[in-house]
């Protein structure tokens, strides 16, 4: 009888785990080639998991709403036909990950008289760094019906011995940097007077997760500038109509601000960088983020693949499709996963300026702001004169660790620098 593993789908460079939403099969149940078992979402995006075999599921080893790191298998498939169901033990819903250690303790599956579950990414973590199974079982569970999370057992690792374990938080950097940052947990604050409280939604969460994991990650500074863009402002107004017409698009200035940050990498290449402990990865390819809002009013990163391939008409579909997509909640795992820099236009919310978090494993992040029409001095042949003219600012955040202030400073100047250059009678 040939036994298939259904793993845990990789979704994004930065994506180590995901929650399983909902099965779709049981043990027990016929599978199809390629036909949906269930349903997992990242802080990214939601997605569908496919039977990578035809046959009978034997082993769901996972329930709804566990988080599971990427590569572990979560059920198995029968390819004979008709295979009997096995129902899942415990030990079978702690098989090591594929990149498991030999054990050097008895940790390597839950002894028996256990109630306690815990995932094989614990489990790992906990034989790698000599957790014995008795320290294991006092460890306070942050997660659903107080079962031991990842960032219990690292916030257990880190101040062993240090400080009592539930007086401690811990925020994981993403793994390739293996580095634990813990700071004290404070207890909440007394909720008095007129208030409604309301649970984050799971997208949020996982929002605030990588938001709080990014900051602790990399040293951000932010730096600004600001942009006469009056240019392309106008000759956007002259153009929508013709372009719409001739391309079956709208032309926003997302595509325009794409096609200049575009322009700039390839001048400034140290920017499309990712970094793996000490290394720098230079990144070939340039496939930019777009922050796009959710109908929840959540944001999300749709990736335009190598936008240096494509002219601004290319980028315009590409933009338009992506945040069409975004809107009706259909964005595919992969429109989300690549990204080597991203853009956030904060000016579509009525903000001057921003600064962003940047989108790990990134180093850098730029935020457009609204529009303004200002009285500007301009020089000219016959003197200074003042004139109204449209302005933007722009704010690049970056990664101090390998962007240093000269270089984040000259890749924002150049940006604003091919915006106000943009070309009035440019041909549609």
């Amino acid at each position: 009888m040939a036994i298939v593993d259904l793993v845990m789908p990789k979704m994004g460079e930065s994506i180590t785990e995901a929650t399983i939403l909902k099965w779709h099969k049981k043990a027990g149940d016929v599978v199809k080639m390629d036909e949906t078992v269930l349903e997992i979402a990242t802080d990214k995006v939601d997605s569908e998991v496919p039977s990578t075999g035809a046959g009978t599921i034997t082993e769901i080893l996972f329930k709804e709403n566990d988080v599971v790191a990427v590569g572990t298998v979560i059920a198995r498939i029968s390819t004979e036909a008709g295979a009997a169901a096995v129902a899942p033990s415990a030990a079978a819903a702690v098989t090591p990950t594929p990149t498991s250690v030999t054990p050097t303790t008895a940790v390597a599956t839950v002894p028996a008289g256990t109630n306690k579950f815990y995932s094989p990414l614990v489990l790992n973590i906990a034989t790698q760094e000599g957790v014995s199974m008795s320290e294991l079982e006092k460890i306070p569970g942050t997660g659903n019906e107080g079962r031991v999370t990842k960032k219990d057992i690292l916030n257990y690792v880190a101040n062993r011995g240090a400080a009592p374990v539930a007086a401690l938080a811990v925020v994981a950097a993403p793994a390739a940097t293996n580095t634990v940052t813990t700071e004290t947990a404070k207890p909440s604050a007394p909720i008095t007077g007129n208030v409604e409280i309301i649970e984050m939604d799971r997208m949020r969460k996982l929002i605030a997760e990588h938001m709080v994991r990014s900051k602790a990650t990399s040293p951000h500074v932010t730096s600004f500038t600001e942009a006469d863009v009056t240019n392309l402002v106008k000759w956007r107004e002259k153009a929508k109509k013709g372009f719409e017409s001739k391309y079956g698009e709208k032309i926003t200035f997302t595509p325009i601000f794409i096609e200049a940050i575009v322009k700039s990498i390839r001048k400034f290449p140290m920017i499309n960088v990712s970094l793996d402990g000490d290394k720098i990865i230079i990144k070939k390819d340039i496939n930019i983020g777009m922050a796009a809002a959710l109908p929840t009013g959540n944001l999300i990163v749709p990736v335009i693949k190598n936008a240096d391939t494509k002219n601004l008409i290319g980028l315009t579909k590409d933009v338009n499709s992506l945040a069409n997509a975004a809107r009706a909640n259909k964005l595919k795992a992969d429109d989300t996963q690549g990204g080597t820099f991203t853009l956030t236009n904060v000016g579509t919310f009525g903000s001057l300026m921003g600064t962003p978090i940047i989108n790990q494993p990134q180093v850098a992040i730029l935020a457009v702001g609204s529009i303004k029409k200002r009285p500007m001095v301009l020089e000219t042949p016959e003197g200074d004169v003042i004139a109204i003219r449209h302005m933007m600012y722009l704010s690049l955040s970056y990664d101090h660790r390998v962007v240093d202030g000269s270089l984040g400073a000259s890749f924002l100047t150049m940006v604003a620098n091919e915006l106000e250059a943009f070309d009035p009678a440019r041909e549609i």
